[in-house]
């Protein structure tokens, strides 16, 4: 598989869109357990995106995928922006311009073990790696088997897979500070890592169908 410029003109305009549009719902999770503006900062790096998508597009995948995080470094701020950022600068980087899954299973390993050195963590800790490490599982699953309704498949995933961390206590972040009482709230990384899992699953898929 290759993305073209209009296929990845859509994947970005998809996930800007889903931050977008959940800015408010991110940014009340965040209120509940951090510093209140993961929503707010998660939208002003995707708009920054969205500014600079004409040449973003024109670029081959890795290379608009590394730019992307770039980007998210830059404007995003906070804790979110220096994690997102990794998470899309390792996969582009790690990725070919022509992929299958075994391709993307790869990158997303890469990519994953960038964000735990960065943010100092691993799984079990209520942060976006919660929702990112089952995703990565369920699609190296995948290669061994078929990839019919994978889209749907890791979509599910991730949504389960964010809900999990509302019982779980914080052990790194904002919101580790509060103890138990970051017990009973979604984590909001982990939220947001399920959106953009979402709308990069339903842009790809249209792209492929």
């Amino acid at each position: 598989m290759e993305l073209g410029e209009p296929a990845i003109r859509r994947l970005f305009e998809a996930m800007a869109a889903t931050i977008a549009a959940h800015a408010d719902e991110l940014t009340r999770l965040d209120q509940a357990i951090g510093d209140g503006d993961h929503g707010t900062n998660m939208q002003r790096g995707f708009d920054a995106v969205l500014a600079d998508l004409d040449q973003l597009a024109a670029r081959p995948l890795p290379e608009a995928l590394t730019a992307l995080g770039t980007t998210l470094v830059m404007k995003v701020g906070g804790a979110s922006g220096p994690l997102y950022g990794t998470l899309f600068m390792q996969l582009g980087r790690a990725l070919p311009a022509s992929f299958g899954l075994a391709d993307l299973a790869v990158a997303g390993q890469a990519a994953l073990a960038a964000v735990k050195a960065r943010g100092k963590s691993d799984t079990g800790s209520k942060t976006m790696l919660d929702v990112l490490a089952p995703v990565l599982a369920a699609l190296r699953e995948a290669t061994a088997g078929s990839p019919a309704g994978l889209g749907e498949r890791l979509t599910e995933v991730a949504g389960s897979a964010a809900e999990a961390t509302i019982p779980m206590r914080a052990l790194r972040g904002r919101a580790s500070f509060l103890g138990d009482r970051s017990i009973g709230h979604m984590d909001p990384g982990a939220r947001s890592s399920a959106l953009l899992v979402a709308a990069a699953c339903q842009a790809i898929s249209g792209s492929v169908a």
